[in-house]
């Protein structure tokens, strides 16, 4: 028998083992995915979660001491963001593997958004085609520091909250094609809903901008 490597066992996989119990919160994976979305302060994250500043303040001091977040003041506001890249894949990992374990998921997703717009979605691959088209119309309906922070190129920002009134700025005469944070997100699901009430013709994309980015760097030979 060699040396007792049981203490390196425990303290690697101790260390990684802080992955799992910061991530082992519906909580707090909830607020990885709104930060994979763009910087966002805690007054938002609390109004985005309908929890309290207290609690989300908790959930975020556990992601910072496992350095999947990053903290810094803007003003008087005090800012959240994903602490790096790999973080993003790691999310955009926990939540493949998710859905292939547990079919649950899937079903759940499909309950709320069938009845929203049950046609089936573009794809990302075929969105990049799509955003070349003359006749279409991009629209990135989720909220405005989201759209700043990274949008499809060419993209029109509507968040959903203003699409009803600005409404009267889309040409009728295109096709629109509608994106919001991903797969969890219902905000495009809506906005087709809404847009096909009165007479355009839209759909939507059920991948976000995180998505579509490593789809097409995978496409272009990238990653």
């Amino acid at each position: 028998m060699g040396a007792n490597t049981r203490p390196f066992k425990e303290a690697v996989y101790s260390e990684l083992a802080r992955l799992g119990k910061a991530m082992g919160s519906p909580r707090r994976l909830e607020l990885l995915d709104l930060l994979s979305q763009g910087p966002k302060s805690v007054e938002v994250l609390a109004r985005e979660t309908q929890q309290s500043i207290a609690n989300v303040s908790q959930h975020l001091q556990t992601l910072l001491e496992a350095r999947l977040v990053k903290f810094y003041k803007r003003g008087n506001y005090s800012m959240y963001r994903l602490s790096d890249e790999r973080v993003l894949d790691l999310l955009l990992k926990v939540e493949e593997v998710g859905e292939w374990l547990y079919r649950a998921i899937e079903t759940e997703r499909e309950s709320w958004i069938h009845p929203l717009d049950s046609s089936r979605p573009l794809s990302a691959e075929e969105l990049d085609t799509l955003v070349k088209d003359p006749d279409v119309v991009v629209l990135d309906v989720r909220p405005r520091d989201e759209y700043e922070f990274d949008h499809i190129p060419g993209a029109w920002s509507v968040p959903l909250e203003e699409l009803e009134q600005k409404m009267a700025e889309l040409p009728r005469d295109k096709q629109i094609v509608a994106y919001c944070r991903g797969r969890y997100c219902l905000f495009a699901a809506e906005a087709v809903q809404i847009l096909r009430r009165h007479g355009y013709r839209a759909i939507r994309v059920e991948q976000g901008v995180r998505e579509w980015r490593r789809s097409m760097s995978v496409s272009r030979g990238g990653l």
